[in-house]
């Protein structure tokens, strides 16, 4: 009977002893930390933290200087495309040629009908130098004259329309319309871009600008060519987005290269830029 307490004596420092072995592994334990020159706990020294911006590629799609979509401004049946789609073409050379039989026509009938408002008032100066006709035939007979010249300069602006020269030289990105068809007033017929020079535009982090400037020097890996080729800043964006800290800005490749084109894109190297 004497071993039973020494049992339980046992058993109840069995029992203490686990307790404080899972005291001690469940506490937590404290980050350790540098303190600083002042006493106060210092984060552990590492980089300077960088915007997403810079954690990912830089990448720029090349763009055309200029594009336009070419409309037609009158209603006619186009007659001629002399330039094919993807073609290029000089500074005012033809584009679109319409069919304008039925403007010439009403062109034809306005001029005979200055020419005859322009005799019958010429035929009532002379008269009224006479004093042989009214002044009141005089003056409508000036307004007939008139009324019929702006009528040949109302045609005369129409058939300037039969014809559509191009704004600047460049390509044909698309044709919307074919030959023989009949087009609207407003209706577009071509995609035109100036590719003399190609741009870029993109965005850098804000940090960077006091490095960037207009006229600055850097690379761009094309996809498509997988070459690399040279570029320059043109213009620095005026605003800096406050949520992603970054600008925009422009770019042109420094160069005329002829396997590239509008809509290439690549990544975008600035050397000595954190590391790049």
């Amino acid at each position: 009977m004497k071993a039973i307490p020494k049992i339980f004596a046992l058993l109840a420092l069995i029992a203490v002893s686990s307790a404080h072995a899972a005291g001690e592994v469940a506490r937590p334990v404290a980050p350790s930390v540098a303190p600083s020159a002042g006493g106060a706990p210092k984060a552990a020294v590492g980089s300077t933290p960088r915007s997403s911006l810079e954690r990912q590629e830089i990448r720029a799609q090349l763009l055309p200087r200029r594009f336009t979509t070419i409309a037609a401004e009158i209603g006619a049946k186009v007659s001629r495309l002399p330039v094919a789609e993807g073609g290029s073409f000089r500074a005012g050379q033809p584009l679109v040629t319409f069919d304008c039989t039925i403007q010439q026509a009403q062109m034809a009938k306005a001029k005979a009908e200055l020419d005859a408002a322009q005799t019958t008032y010429k035929a009532n100066v002379r008269l009224a130098e006479l004093n042989s006709v009214g002044l009141m035939d005089l003056d409508l007979s000036k307004a007939a004259a008139d009324r019929a010249l702006a009528e040949v300069a109302a045609n005369q602006a129409v058939l300037s329309k039969c014809v559509i020269p191009a704004p600047y030289a460049g390509r044909i990105a698309e044709q919307k319309v074919r030959e023989q068809q009949y087009a609207q007033a407003g209706q577009p017929l071509l995609e035109i871009l100036d590719d003399s020079v190609l741009e870029l535009e993109f965005l850098i982090p804000s940090r960077w600008l006091n490095t960037v400037r207009a006229g600055g020097l850097f690379k761009v890996d094309i996809d498509e060519t997988r070459k690399s080729y040279p570029a320059r800043f043109i213009r620095i964006g005026a605003r800096v987005d406050a949520v992603s800290q970054s600008v925009k800005v422009a770019a042109a490749i420094d160069g005329r290269f002829p396997e590239l084109i509008s809509g290439m894109s690549g990544r975008v190297r600035i050397t000595g830029m954190d590391g790049q």
